[in-house]
C-alpha cells in the first residue's frame, strides 16, 4: 500500500514540475480550474465531463459524443472504457450485465448502486438487487460513473460506488432522429425519438426496437436470440418560468418487454474447445420473458439561482419469468446442471441426456419456471443551497428518501423427456409448488453533505444514514394461494451511519490532487440478525492537463471488515438470495487514463487517442467455505474470483467534419473463477483475452449520415464465463451498418 501511494505522490510531483514550463494554462472544460458552481439537476451526478473532473472523488462521465462513437447496444463495451470497472460477461449482448466496481463482488452487478436518472433502477435494491433488468444503453444520453469518496448521496451501496445512467432529455427546440441498423446474425434496430419545448411545455417521445437471432447453434435448431422493445414518454410544464420563483413538474412513463432465448445452459471445456457456440439440447425451452414499466414525476422547485429543492416520486414494477433446465435425473438420482458440466465423466449419463445423444426416462429434465414479479416504489427529495463568502464558496446538500420494495416468487417446475433429440413435455408443475415466498424491504434513507471551497482547496465531509427494515414472508410450496396455513416469517433491521470525506487541492488550471476515505456499505439479507457488509475504503489521486495530455491516476485500497456473498443461481449456487459473511477482505489497486490528440493544431481534422488502464488485488484475511460455486471453500490468502487483476482499454480515432473512423481495443485479464491462489488451474479459469472494435460514420448530409460498426473485428474465440453452468462464448465476428436521419 505504501508503495502504491509512494507512486501516486510522485506522479504528482513530476506533474507539479512539467506544469511550471507550461507558458499558458488551458482553460478549456478539460482543464482543472474553479468551477462557475451551478446545481445540477437530480436525474445527474455530474452532467458533464467539466464536474466530473472536478469532483473530490474518482468520476468518469461518458458524454454523448463518445457513446454515439461506436453506438454501442452492449452496456459491457459502453464500461470498458472506464477505469476501475470489472465485467464478465454473460450472454455476449449485455442483456444482464455483472458489474463490478473496485472489485466489488460482479454478481448480477448486485453490489453497486445503479440509476436511471438519479433514481435506484434495479427490480428490487434493497430485498433482492440482483439486476435482472438492466436498462437498454442503446437509449441513453449519457453515463455517470461515481468511485471512490463523497459517494454519501448514492446509496444504499456505497463501497465501491454507483452507475447513473442518464436518459434522453427533453430538447430544448423542435427536433429529433431515426436510426436503423442491420447485420449479422439476423440483428437489427430501429430508434426513433422525437421532442420540443416552449415557454411552458415540453415533451419528448422514443421507441426502440433491438433484436437478433443469437449467434449460438441450438442442437436441433432454434432461436437463441432475444427481442426487446423500449417506449419512453416525458412531458414537463413549467410554472411561472418568468417569476423569481421557478417551478416544474416533468412526467416521464416508461416500457419495455423482453423475449430472449437465453439459457443458463453452458458447455464443458472439451465442447467449448471444439464448437464453442454450440448449444445443447436440453436447452430447447430455455427462455426468458420480461416486462418493466416505470412512472416518475419530478418537481423542481427554484426559490432562487442558489436554492433549490427537487422532489421524485416513481413507482417500477418488473415482471419476468426465465424458463430454463435445472436438473437432471438419472439412474434414480438427481444433479444440477453446474454440476454435470464441471465433471462429465463422472456424470456421463446425464450428459449424455442433456446433449440430446441418448432418449431419456420420463420426466429426466426438470425445467424451472422462475417465476417472479418486483415492485420497487418511494419518494426522495433533495434540497441544494449555496452561498458566498469573501474568498469562499459554501454548499450544501440534504436528502431524504422513503423507499420499499419487494420480489415475489411464485415458481415452478416443469418435466421433459428428451426423444431424438427433442424435448416432451411429461408433467406440469403446480404453480408456486416450487418457491412461494415474498421478500421485501421498507428503507428511509439519508444524507448531509457540505462543501467548502477556500482558494484552491475544496472538502467535502458528508455523512448517509440507513434504516431498513428486511422481511421474508415464506407461504410454503403447498400453498399455492396464500392462505397463510403453513407461513414462516422472518425479519432482520439495520441501522447505520455512512461516513466519508474527500478532498481536492488545485495547484493550476492543470494540476490537482484529490483523495478521500468513506465507509462501505451494502445492506445485509432478511436472516435476523446478519450483519451488513462494511469496510473502509480510501484513495489518493492525481489529474492533470500537460502539454496537452489530459490524465489521471488513482490508487485505491478497500478494507472489507466483513464482505457478504450471496447465493445465486446465476453464479452456481441454489438460487435462495441467502447472503453468507466472507469475512475480511483487502481489495487494492491503481487506475490509470491518459488522454491525447496528435492533431490537436490541426483546424480540419483530430486524431484523438484515449488509454485506460486498472490494476486490481484482492486477498481474503480469512478461511471459511460456502455452497456457492463462485466462493467454493476459501483459504486466508486466496484472490476473489471474476476479477481480472490487469485491464486497458485504448481507443483511437480520426475525425473529420465529414467523416470519423474509430478503433477500439481492450484486453481483459485471467481471472479464476473459485476463490484459490497461486497458478489458476484450467478448469478454474476464464482466459484473457484481447478485443478490437470498429465502428464508421460518413455524413451524407447535414442531416443524414451513414454508420457501420464491426464487432471483434479478428474474429477472436473466447471465453467470458463459467457461470451459471458451464463455459460460455464472447460475441463472434458481426458487421452491421445503418443510417441516421436528424430533423
Amino acid at each position: 500500500m505504501k508503495r502504491l501511494y509512494t507512486l501516486l505522490l510522485l506522479t504528482s510531483a513530476f506533474a507539479l514540475s512539467a506544469q511550471n514550463t507550461k507558458k499558458n494554462e488551458n482553460t478549456s472544460l478539460d482543464s482543472i480550474q474553479r468551477l462557475d458552481e451551478v446545481i445540477l439537476p437530480t436525474n445527474v451526478i455530474f452532467g458533464n465531463k467539466f464536474v466530473a473532473h472536478n469532483r473530490t472523488g474518482s468520476s468518469y462521465y461518458i458524454s454523448p459524443k463518445e457513446l454515439q462513437k461506436f453506438g454501442f447496444t452492449n452496456i459491457n463495451r459502453v464500461l470498458s472504457t472506464v477505469p476501475g470497472v470489472n465485467i464478465y460477461e454473460e450472454d455476449g449482448f449485455g442483456l444482464r450485465p455483472n458489474i463490478s466496481l473496485r472489485g466489488t463482488s460482479p454478481e448480477r452487478s448486485a453490489k453497486i448502486s445503479i440509476m436511471e436518472d438519479g433514481v435506484l433502477i434495479a427490480p428490487a435494491p434493497y430485498s433482492a438487487p440482483a439486476a435482472y433488468y438492466f436498462p437498454t444503453i442503446a437509449r441513453m444520453q449519457a453515463v455517470e460513473v461515481l468511485k471512490g469518496s463523497s459517494q454519501v448521496q448514492y446509496g444504499p451501496f456505497t463501497t465501491g460506488g454507483a452507475i447513473n445512467m442518464v436518459s434522453n432529455q427533453i430538447p430544448t427546440k423542435f427536433g429529433g432522429r431515426v436510426r436503423a441498423s442491420y447485420g449479422s446474425f439476423n440483428s437489427s434496430q430501429f430508434h426513433g425519438i422525437v421532442g420540443d419545448e416552449n415557454k411552458n411545455f415540453g415533451y419528448m417521445v422514443e421507441y426502440l426496437n433491438y433484436n437478433s437471432d443469437g449467434f449460438k447453434d441450438l442442437s436441433n435448431g432454434g432461436n437463441t436470440g432475444f427481442d426487446k422493445n423500449d417506449l419512453v414518454a416525458k412531458f414537463r410544464y413549467n410554472i411561472n418560468s418568468n417569476g423569481t420563483i421557478k417551478q416544474a413538474i416533468e412526467a416521464k412513463i416508461q416500457y419495455s418487454d423482453e423475449v430472449s432465448n437465453e439459457t443458463y445452459l453452458g458447455l464443458t471445456d472439451s465442447d467449448f474447445d471444439a464448437s464453442p457456440f454450440r448449444r445443447y439440447a436440453g436447452s430447447q425451452r430455455d427462455v426468458m420473458k420480461a416486462d418493466h414499466f416505470q412512472v416518475m414525476l419530478t418537481h423542481t422547485l427554484d426559490l432562487s439561482k442558489d436554492f433549490r429543492i427537487t422532489t421524485n416520486l416513481y413507482n417500477n414494477n418488473f415482471g419476468r419469468n426465465w424458463y430454463k433446465l435445472d436438473k437432471v435425473s438419472s439412474n434414480g438420482t438427481t444433479e444440477g446442471i453446474a454440476d454435470i458440466l464441471e465433471d462429465p465423466s463422472a456424470f456421463a449419463s446425464y450428459y449424455d441426456i442433456v446433449t440430446g445423444n441418448v432418449n431419456s426416462a420420463v420426466g429426466a429434465l426438470y425445467v424451472k419456471a422462475n417465476n417472479r414479479t418486483y415492485n420497487s416504489k418511494g419518494i426522495q427529495t433533495k434540497l441544494d443551497y449555496h452561498w458566498y463568502g469573501k474568498e469562499t464558496f459554501h454548499d450544501i446538500e440534504v436528502g431524504l428518501r422513503y423507499h420499499y420494495d419487494e420480489e415475489d416468487r411464485f415458481q415452478w417446475v416443469d418435466e421433459y423427456n428428451m426423444i431424438d433429440g427433442v424435448m416432451n413435455l411429461t408433467a406440469a408443475g403446480a404453480p408456486g409448488s416450487n418457491a412461494n415466498r415474498i421478500s421485501s424491504a421498507n428503507a428511509f434513507a439519508s444524507f448531509i453533505m457540505y462543501k467548502l471551497k477556500y482558494k484552491n482547496l475544496t472538502i467535502t465531509p458528508g455523512v448517509r444514514y440507513e434504516n431498513i427494515t428486511l422481511k421474508r414472508e415464506n407461504f410454503g410450496t403447498s400453498d399455492p394461494t396464500r392462505t397463510g396455513n403453513a407461513l414462516s416469517v422472518r425479519e432482520n433491521k439495520v441501522d447505520v451511519f455512512i461516513p466519508g470525506i474527500g478532498a481536492n487541492y488545485n495547484f493550476s488550471n492543470t494540476l490537482s490532487v484529490f483523495g478521500g476515505i468513506h465507509k462501505g456499505f451494502s445492506p445485509p439479507g432478511n436472516q435476523e440478525g446478519q450483519k451488513p457488509e462494511k469496510s473502509i475504503n480510501y484513495e489518493l489521486g492525481t489529474r492533470f492537463n500537460l502539454l496537452g495530455l489530459k490524465g489521471e491516476f488513482v490508487g485505491f485500497f478497500n478494507d472489507y471488515s466483513n464482505l457478504l456473498g450471496s447465493d445465486l443461481a446465476a453464479t452456481g449456487g441454489t438460487g435462495s438470495l441467502d447472503q453468507f459473511n466472507a469475512g475480511e477482505v483487502n481489495v487494492m489497486g491503481l487506475e490509470v487514463l491518459l488522454n491525447y490528440d496528435l492533431l490537436a493544431k490541426d483546424q480540419d481534422w483530430s486524431l484523438p487517442i484515449s488509454f485506460g488502464y486498472t490494476y486490481t488485488d484482492t486477498e481474503f484475511q480469512n478461511s471459511f467455505g460456502s455452497s456457492d460455486d463462485l466462493w467454493g471453500v476459501v483459504t486466508a490468502g486466496d484472490e476473489l474470483p471474476y476479477i481480472s487483476k490487469h485491464q486497458f482499454n485504448a481507443t483511437i480515432s480520426l475525425e473529420h467534419q465529414k467523416f470519423q473512423l474509430n478503433l477500439n481495443t481492450r484486453f481483459n485479464g485471467s481471472f479464476r473463477t473459485v476463490a484459490g491462489s497461486g497458478t489458476i488451474p484450467a478448469n478454474e479459469q476464464v482466459a484473457s483475452n484481447f478485443i478490437v472494435d470498429f465502428a464508421g460514420k460518413y455524413s451524407i448530409s447535414k442531416k443524414l449520415n451513414a454508420t457501420a460498426n464491426i464487432i471483434n473485428l479478428f474474429n477472436k474465440t473466447y471465453a467470458v464465463s463459467r457461470v451459471p453452468a458451464g463455459l460460455r462464448p464472447g460475441h463472434p465476428f458481426g458487421v452491421y451498418a445503418g443510417l441516421e436521419f436528424m430533423f
